[in-house]
């Protein structure tokens, strides 16, 4: 053989152990904790920068969970070149200060997730809501979600979870359901039939841009009534950080280019009285419930507040409220609302509104004190 052609391989050898510049090598691991502006920025300076941040661009766009859900849940946009909407992500609720500064997003660590893939399960049709059978340790006799109705409540007999303790109680909530489920006062795990809500997204999901309403969550499956859909996650605030960020998200939007994702709920007594205040706050870090919209005529979804044996704060999660078939998009209402820009039931700009927000201090905030949190 001649000599030239034995050198092929040990030349081929040779570049193939050649390693990238370290720039190159560190991009990886730096450019998925960046914005989109700063990696359009940072792209524009070399075709290989150029090409990792493409990719970490198409990574966002096929999971908005970080891969902190079940299943993928990506971004469809065929409207505009805004391919994903960015925001930081967290499958419940958290405290401000628990709240990232940065999280890294499509990272060579998410790319080799893409395998991971669970199967969902096949629903069943139970009257109006799904019957849960609680513990599978000598339960007797199923419990099931409340609705409006308010045929029964979702517990378990798990040792340390005593009938009658904090959270058993059911009133009427409005529009809103209630149910108990197992929690850190339990001695049971995250495989006991009666902490549904706790395994994250179980359903298949995407989020769609629409020309009008923005972006919005939608069935990726079948969903059939009495379904657990999601939580709505975010910043647990006080009411006066409650106020204080609504009062910069109403000068943003009066832009018209922001939309906030600022959820409150209350818990009332039978007298009517508000016993309970929480002020969730999605708008910068939260998770897929942030982009369900309003629905005049109350949407296919049923929010039904979870409480955990041994938590004290409850949870805002939504149930399907009827079949819902794929393509279709989630919706529910928002209670009393504000608009922005009055549109009927386009809502791009709805922002839930405070009912005491004439109670709203005089601090004034710049729009650029609020682009600076995510900094």
């Amino acid at each position: 053989m001649p000599q030239g052609r034995q050198q092929e391989p040990a030349a081929a050898a040779n570049k193939s152990n050649k390693k990238d510049p370290p720039l190159i090598q560190c991009a990886d691991l730096i450019l998925p904790w960046l914005t989109p502006l700063e990696l359009a920025n940072i792209s524009s300076t070399c075709k290989a920068l150029s090409q990792i941040s493409k990719s970490i661009t198409l990574q966002r766009t096929l999971d908005a969970s970080r891969f902190l859900e079940n299943h993928l849940i990506p971004f469809l946009n065929p409207n505009n070149q805004h391919p994903y909407a960015y925001f930081l992500y967290t499958p419940s609720q958290l405290l401000p200060s628990q709240s990232p500064l940065r999280q890294p997003w499509g990272s060579q660590l998410d790319r080799d997730s893409l395998g991971r893939h669970h199967g969902g399960s096949a629903c069943k049709l139970n009257e109006s809501w799904e019957v849960l059978r609680g513990c599978d340790s000598e339960l007797e006799t199923p419990r099931r979600v409340m609705g409006e109705s308010g045929k029964g409540v979702c517990g378990c007999d798990c040792e340390g979870c005593e009938e009658g303790g904090t959270g058993w109680e059911f009133w009427g909530l409005e529009e809103m359901g209630i149910m108990t489920e197992c929690g850190p006062g339990c001695g049971c795990g995250l495989e006991c039939s009666n902490r549904l809500t706790q395994r994250g997204v179980l359903v298949k999901l995407k989020i769609v841009r629409d020309g009008k309403k923005g972006w919005g969550l939608f069935a990726d499956q079948m969903i059939c009534q009495g379904q657990f859909i999601c939580e709505y996650a975010g910043e647990l605030l006080t009411t006066e950080e409650a106020r204080r960020r609504q009062q910069i998200y109403d000068e943003l939007a009066s832009s018209g280019q922001f939309s906030s994702a600022l959820l409150v709920v209350r818990e009332h007594l039978p007298s009517g009285k508000a016993c309970l205040r929480i002020n969730i706050d999605a708008t910068r870090t939260g998770n897929v419930a942030r982009f369900i919209n309003h629905s005049c005529d109350g949407g296919n979804l049923t929010t039904v507040l979870v409480r955990h044996t041994g938590s004290l704060l409850p949870r805002l999660c939504f149930f399907a409220s009827r079949n819902i078939k794929e393509g279709e998009e989630l919706t529910f209402s928002y209670g009393e609302i504000r608009f922005i820009e009055f549109s009927l039931c386009l809502l791009t700009k709805v922002v839930a509104r405070l009912a005491d927000a004439s109670a709203i201090n005089e601090q004034k905030n710049t729009q650029q004190e609020y682009k600076d949190s995510f900094r």
